[in-house]
């Protein structure tokens, strides 16, 4: 029995890794943002649901991208910075964001 779809000879192949769907919970939201430091303009946008890629002016260093991508995401979503709050990979590109309700 083949242990993969390529190995079937169907030609797909499966990506293992981190696939992290949005999540309501009771007291918020969490989603996925691909993180892409030092490009001229600032955006946030949804690549697929609940994966989101951000563009940032600044730099890795010293957690500035950090805090404009946490002033990025409460003014997308409408709320307050202190309610924006990363999860996980605060040190890499691709962050858990949580979104507390107001």
């Amino acid at each position: 029995m083949p242990r993969s779809l390529a190995e079937a000879g169907r030609g797909y192949t499966r990506q293992w890794g981190p696939r992290i769907m949005s999540e309501a919970t009771s007291a918020g939201r969490v989603i996925q943002v691909k993180v892409k430091p030092g490009a001229r303009v600032s955006v946030l946008e949804e690549t697929s649901p609940g994966v989101w890629r951000a563009q940032l002016k600044s730099p890795p260093v010293d957690g500035k991208a950090n805090a404009e991508l946490i002033a990025l995401v409460a003014r997308h979503f409408a709320c307050r910075k202190e309610a924006v709050s990363i999860k996980s990979g605060a040190s890499g590109r691709v962050k858990l964001v949580r979104i507390e309700k107001a």
